[in-house]
């Protein structure tokens, strides 16, 4: 398809292509939705293969963002950026100040923090140029490490889907398959390890694993093209994306699936149905990993801990919510959570046709 047409089939507003020759940056800034406020998203660096693959990756990663932030209850729309190149090896100071010009351009309508491949130093970097930047280290003025509340939310909605399927929330004993050992998932995977659980682990980066084995040295390491047929009670993906799909969904043989990667399905309808069918109870990603976003987010308001502990427990309650509705409407879970998704902005947009005043007092 053409990009105007992958824009209309995921409902997106703006598509940014950014190019600086000097620093080498080459991104997309994708704006989904803005009916609830501006765009937020995290900025996202990897050796794309070419510029469809970015494209796509953005387009996803955007929309998704939209739904996060309104099952999550934040005023704000759905954004991402991609920058394409080597973390390791491409990235430098300029080329996030080059980004951080053309976030700047945008005038407020997207703001942008860390994600795969990037880290909050980065945005330090770009913070010198716009002011829309979230999620920078706390001695600039940000709220602090974001993986940490999305590790938390992930594990509520481990606790949830436990409550669904045992009518208990305790993990000891229960057996669980992570993939993915970075900023995410060697939190998630440590909390579990803290609560009994029984490891089996795996990631692409042998850095990665020698770093959980310092501190968890009893997990089971496993390598990652068996991780999805593992015998398990719960599969846990913190990697990439589209992971579920027609070639791992027949191979899986856990219970649950609930993680911290983004667009885990790879068609929501096709691939949600099929986990379904196989009996398979699906947390959608976009709500379990939302405490990074809920981090970022409360940023916008002046950085309250306590605030934002209190919107991600309610990830656990909401889940719960979602597994009851997919089960009345006889849908799967993903599709249960885009309808709770598409009847809160459809009450957003209403309430927002009512002409509100610029200067607000109170009496």
């Amino acid at each position: 398809m053409g990009i105007f047409e992958q824009m209309e089939k995921y409902g997106h507003e703006q598509v940014i292509f950014c190019q600086h020759k000097a620093t080498g940056l080459k991104s997309i800034i994708a704006i989904h939705d803005t009916t609830a406020g501006p765009a937020l998203g995290g900025c996202r660096m990897r050796p794309y293969d070419n510029e469809e693959e970015m494209l796509f990756d953005v387009l996803r990663l955007s929309r998704g963002m939209t739904y996060k932030c309104a099952i999550a209850d934040v005023d704000n729309g759905g954004g991402k950026c991609v920058i394409w190149g080597d973390p390791a090896s491409d990235k430098t100071g300029e080329m996030f100040r080059a980004l951080g010009r053309f976030v700047d351009g945008l005038g407020g309508r997207f703001y942008t923090g860390t994600d795969v491949g990037t880290y909050p130093t980065d945005f330090v970097q770009a913070k010198r140029e716009t002011p829309y930047i979230v999620g920078v280290p706390l001695e600039y003025g940000g709220s602090g490490d974001s993986s940490i509340p999305t590790a938390f939310g992930v594990l509520e909605g481990i606790r949830a889907t436990a409550m669904k399927l045992w009518g208990s929330t305790s993990l000891k004993g229960k057996i669980f398959a992570v993939q993915g050992l970075g900023k995410v998932g060697a939190k998630v995977a440590k909390s579990l390890a803290d609560e009994g659980a029984i490891l089996m682990v795996t990631d692409v980066v042998q850095a990665n694993i020698d770093r959980f084995f310092d501190v968890v040295p009893d997990a089971a390491v496993v390598s990652p093209d068996s991780i999805f047929s593992l015998a398990c009670d719960m599969l846990i993906p913190c990697a990439l994306g589209a992971v579920l799909n027609d070639r791992t969904i027949p191979e899986l043989r856990c219970k649950a699936i609930v993680g911290s990667a983004n667009n885990q399905l790879l068609d929501e309808e096709k691939h949600g149905t099929m986990l379904k069918d196989r009996g398979i109870l699906y947390a959608p990603d976009y709500l379990v990993n939302a405490g990074g976003l809920i981090q970022v987010a409360d940023e916008l308001h002046g950085a309250n801990p306590e605030r934002v502990l209190s919107k991600t427990n309610a990830i656990y309650d909401i889940l719960l919510q979602v597994y009851e509705l997919a089960e009345a409407r006889n849908i799967p879970t993903s599709i249960a959570a885009n309808q709770l998704v598409e009847e809160r902005l459809n009450r957003i947009a209403d309430i927002k046709r009512i002409r509100g005043s610029a200067t607000r007092s109170v009496t």
